[in-house]
């Protein structure tokens, strides 16, 4: 009999310890509470074009969701591959189609992008062709004069390594990084339309989106066609813009490795509910 007791209260201590773990558990799951509801936080880092969209939606979210929490940053494409694969984000912002390279992540086209050249609103220049664009970002042209512009010399706008937008510039332009020959090194969309619209002589290029919504306020830049055809979100739409790009989330493995609330989160965001968002943005949605 003593033994048996021993055997008793062995097993209701082996249940205790086991309810604890359970309840433990049960406290770890971010993802939904027992009536179904979506809880927890999402961190996203990224693409600084896609995170002034994604911020939007992140708010339609939270309110649909109250209570979860969608904390977006920005630092570039690379960094949202990096901190995907890291686990340091639950989503990574990309504004370009993956590498090859990149296999290891999922991507979810949430809308289409396109890149424009732009120069100050008051350069007499309407149009620049593709060699004269590369002469100029290669240091052989150096003067807008050169090119039937004013007697001034050209201020360089290159983008800093890591941008995705860099990346479509130099791939469409067959070009190499070490090849530029820049004036001036920029991060972000915002950083290179101020640095454009203060310098009457600057050429650069950004977000035809970023481009459109600046323009439409005042700011002094203009967006140049390319190849006879209009920087327009129109032309994005219609494939027959050149520099055209998809603007993605990625998550590390396979989709199904995801979790609840992050899927949850990203088939929203490429969902009709936010098409009015993606527009205000100047970017094109995949549904309406």
């Amino acid at each position: 009999m003593y033994q048996a007791s021993i055997r008793r209260s062995a097993r209701r201590a082996f249940l205790f310890v086991y309810l604890l773990f359970l309840v433990a558990c049960s406290g770890e799951s971010p993802s939904s509470s027992e009536s179904g509801a979506l809880t927890g936080q999402l961190t996203l880092t990224g693409s600084s074009t896609v995170a002034p969209l994604i911020g939007e939606i992140a708010k339609r979210f939270e309110q649909t969701h109250p209570d979860t929490r969608v904390d977006v940053q920005t630092g570039g494409s690379s960094r949202g591959v990096a901190d995907a694969r890291r686990g340091t984000a639950d989503i990574g912002m990309v504004s370009r189609a993956l590498n090859a390279d990149e296999i290891d992540l999922t991507a979810y086209p949430i809308a289409l992008d396109g890149v424009a050249i732009i120069l100050h609103r008051d350069n007499p220049l309407a149009v620049l062709t593709e060699e004269q664009i590369v002469a100029i970002y290669t240091g052989r042209v150096t003067n807008w004069r050169e090119i039937g512009g004013s007697d001034a010399p050209i201020t360089v706008v290159n983008k800093a390594e890591g941008r995705s937008t860099l990346e479509l510039f130099l791939s469409h332009f067959k070009l190499r990084n070490e090849d530029i020959k820049p004036s001036i090194i920029i991060g972000d969309n915002q950083q290179g339309i101020r640095t454009v619209a203060a310098d009457p002589n600057a050429i650069g290029y950004v977000s035809i989106g970023t481009a459109a919504y600046e323009a439409s306020r005042g700011t002094a830049i203009k967006a140049l066609s390319m190849n006879g055809i209009e920087a327009t979100l129109e032309n994005v739409r219609n494939g027959s813009f050149p520099l055209s790009r998809p603007l993605h989330m990625v998550t590390l493995g396979a989709a199904d490795q995801a979790s609840a609330l992050a899927r949850a989160f990203i088939d929203y965001a490429a969902s009709a509910e936010v098409s009015d968002l993606t527009e205000a943005q100047y970017f094109v949605p995949l549904t309406h």
